[in-house]
């Protein structure tokens, strides 16, 4: 059930989705979705029916006291829209953010349901974002998969078109569901390093973030998600360096990447780069603009406790059933 009441009328509206679950290394396609609504303060105007959806001994509804009285929160998958103003510059263009769990059941119908909130707010483009565990260095810069099945849009924005055959969660349903209805649909996929696989991984979530804001050409608002990323690296570079096993492993990670994308080292990806590190330097209020070489996010957010990280050098210096880079349900969902 979709509550579509005081909803104003959206001006050229994306749906951004993520979920929680096997689609969601790390929680960094589900942190990204999050920090789209926490910075542009969106408001939730509906959530899907969760007796519908869910098996609660698998995700299980908490309970928690507001001001004395026992209130139970049902796992589900909640609706909210963002105005974001555009940004210097940018046209305004608004976001409805779709963020919830991966349903336990009944797939064909969530689906239907997402896709009838997208029609009957003149949706013009659906983004799903996930994330998977690969054998990537946290070293270097996290590598993002622009995925769809529609042939057109693959060539008009620059997308790979998925030829990805096997198990498929929510993220690869949901798009070829969008496909069949006619409505655009995108995946973007971000690599977590494998052996540093638990949450959060900030380094990826403002990877996702760079990629979006490329492929939406909307300016996204990063707060303090670079230095998440980039305290986030220098703890798993000290784990790495009390583990000689690990170094070792990470250095044989670091040559095969290197190797792999010396090809990519083109005049043009180095333009791009340098672009978005300029468009950040002059625009952002404050003036942390992303380093070269970190723009997809080098950085540890405690989700319970708040910001615990270790302090930023000088500025002299410089989950078991997810899916893999080997067996990937990405990088398309891969659906």
């Amino acid at each position: 059930m979709i509550e579509l009441e005081g909803v104003p009328e959206l001006i050229d509206p994306v749906m951004i989705c993520a979920f929680e679950g096997w689609n969601d290394a790390g929680d960094a396609a589900s942190s990204a979705v999050a920090h789209l609504d926490r910075e542009w303060k969106g408001e939730v105007f509906g959530a899907l029916d969760a007796e519908d959806y869910y098996d609660f001994q698998v995700n299980r509804p908490t309970i928690w006291l507001d001001g004395g009285v026992r209130k139970v929160t049902w796992p589900t998958t909640r609706l909210s829209v963002v105005r974001t103003g555009g940004g210097e510059g940018k046209p305004t263009r608004d976001l409805v953010l779709v963020r919830g769990i991966e349903p336990s059941m009944r797939w064909r119908s969530f689906c239907n349901e997402i896709l009838g909130f997208a029609h009957e707010l003149g949706v013009e483009l659906v983004v799903v974002l996930g994330s998977l565990l690969g054998d990537t260095p946290h070293t270097r810069p996290v590598p993002v998969s622009g995925v769809t099945s529609d042939p057109d849009l693959a060539r008009t924005m620059d997308l790979e078109e998925s030829r990805y055959e096997g198990p498929t969660g929510i993220v690869g349903i949901l798009q070829e569901a969008c496909t069949h209805a006619g409505v655009p649909a995108v995946s973007l996929w971000a690599a977590v390093p494998h052996y540093v696989s638990q949450p959060p991984n900030p380094k990826a979530t403002l990877a996702l973030l760079n990629r979006l804001e490329d492929l939406i050409d909307l300016r996204i608002p990063l707060g303090e998600l670079a230095e998440d990323a980039r305290a986030w690296q220098l703890g798993v570079d000290q784990l790495a360096a009390e583990d000689s096993e690990v170094a070792e492993y990470v250095q044989s990670l670091e040559e095969a990447r290197d190797t792999a994308d010396l090809p990519e080292a083109s005049g043009e990806a180095i333009a791009r780069e340098f672009e978005r590190y300029l468009r950040r330097r002059d625009g952002q209020p404050g003036g942390l603009a992303a380093e070269p070489g970190l723009t997809d996010g080098s950085f540890l957010r405690d989700t319970s406790s708040g910001r615990t990280r270790p302090q930023r050098p000088p500025a002299k210096e410089g989950d078991g059933g997810q899916p893999s880079e080997e067996d990937p349900e990405g990088p398309e969902g891969q659906g």
